[in-house]
């Protein structure tokens, strides 16, 4: 019994001890740090004819889109405080009206917050009108009709000089610099094509030209002996062609078949480092002249340059025409939702309209219409198979 007695005391005293002493608090661990928001997805969309005869125009701007997709991303933008990430929807349009249409209404449906584009004036003028009725701001980067930006839209803008400016200036070009005395006109019935077309016989006119044959094609074609025999008889000086440099490298070639020495000229559609491939051994030396609608001079063109040559380095080929206009033009829009914090077409639209950029393609400003302001161009011939620029006219 005493020694259950002395187990019983002793267990006593264990319990009692356990009970005085102190419990150790377990460690806290520290708060986990927030996780950092997740960056908005911003979709930019680009159009343009990634196949078919032009296809090397449209991949040329599509690569200029691309490249300023990624430099914008890699800068990390905030808009509105918050991270953002853009995304670049591509469509190809083929240069066909209705396939632009439904490329335009596609970018619609998936929501995009502006779209660069379209390359054609064929294409760019109808989905015009599809952007505009989903209140989705568009900058063309090359579309060079008139009427794109006169159909009272409050979200187009066009990043280069239009066809009154250039298709006149080369009509002016003709006569008083190449001293043509009469000159034929041949367009393809697009909407670009016809319409420089026309301001170029409006340019020859008023510099005391002769218009003596207007002939058309369409911009498919690659047999033009037709045509071009019948302006054969009329000897003109110099032969103008408003449409596209896969229509005008053929026509270069049957042209000296058939013995026709006359000048060529042509506008922005035509004036691609592409064009002498496209004529074969048809191109003399100081034969084409054409012009590009923009253009930059002076301390502008180191930044062109370098542009150029990034290119060249990132995508292994010389930039065909509008790659620096695309690249600015992705550029002006992610800077103005920056600017007004948010990449709501309503909420940045404002702030496009009252862009003043300075982009590799020159200065940037848009007028009220949503053209260019002080739009240039770059007259350039070719010598050897290279465009050599001759002048930059504003």
């Amino acid at each position: 019994m005493q020694l259950n007695l002395k187990l019983a005391v002793l267990a006593a005293a264990v319990a009692l001890a356990a009970c005085g002493k102190k419990e150790e608090a377990a460690p806290v661990a520290a708060p986990a740090a927030a996780p950092a928001p997740a960056a908005q997805v911003i979709k930019i969309g680009h159009v343009g004819p990634t196949s078919g005869a032009i296809a090397h125009l449209g991949k040329d701007n599509e690569n200029g889109a691309k490249m300023a997709i990624e430099e914008l991303n890699a800068a990390g933008l905030t808009i509105g405080g918050a991270p953002v990430t853009f995304e670049l929807l591509a469509e190809d349009d083929a240069a066909d009206p209705k396939q632009g249409t439904a490329a335009a209404t596609k970018l619609v449906d998936a929501k995009v917050a502006g779209v660069i584009g379209h390359l054609n004036s064929g294409t760019t003028i109808p989905a015009s009108q599809i952007y505009n009725d989903a209140g989705i701001p568009q900058i063309s980067p090359s579309a060079t009709n008139p009427k794109y930006t006169r159909q009272g839209y409050a979200g187009v803008f066009r990043m280069v000089a239009d066809d009154v400016h250039l298709g006149g200036t080369l009509g002016k070009y003709a006569v008083e610099t190449l001293k043509a005395k009469t000159v034929a006109v041949i367009d393809d019935r697009t909407a670009y094509g016809q319409g420089v077309a026309d301001e170029f016989e409006k340019g020859v006119a008023a510099a005391g030209g002769t218009v003596v044959g207007r002939e058309f094609t369409n911009d498919k074609a690659t047999d033009f002996n037709a045509i071009l025999t019948t302006l054969k008889a009329k000897k003109p000086d110099v032969v103008f062609f408003g449409g596209m440099d896969a229509v005008a490298g053929p026509m270069l070639k049957q042209m000296k078949q058939l013995g026709i020495n006359a000048k060529f000229m042509g506008g922005d559609g035509i004036c691609s480092s592409e064009l002498p491939k496209l004529a074969a051994d048809g191109m003399a030396d100081d034969q084409v002249y054409c012009a590009e609608a923009g253009g930059v001079e002076g301390e502008q063109k180191e930044g062109m340059d370098k542009f150029r040559a990034d290119f060249k380095a990132k995508f292994g080929a010389d930039v065909q025409v509008y790659a620096p206009y695309v690249y600015d033009a992705v550029k002006v829009m992610a800077n103005a939702m920056v600017t007004a914090g948010s990449a709501d077409p309503k909420v940045y639209l404002p702030a496009l309209k009252a862009t003043n950029y300075k982009g590799v393609t020159g200065n940037i400003a848009f007028d009220e219409k949503g053209d260019i302001k002080n739009g240039a161009l770059t007259l350039m011939t070719y010598k050897a198979g290279a465009r050599t620029t001759l002048a930059v006219i504003r």
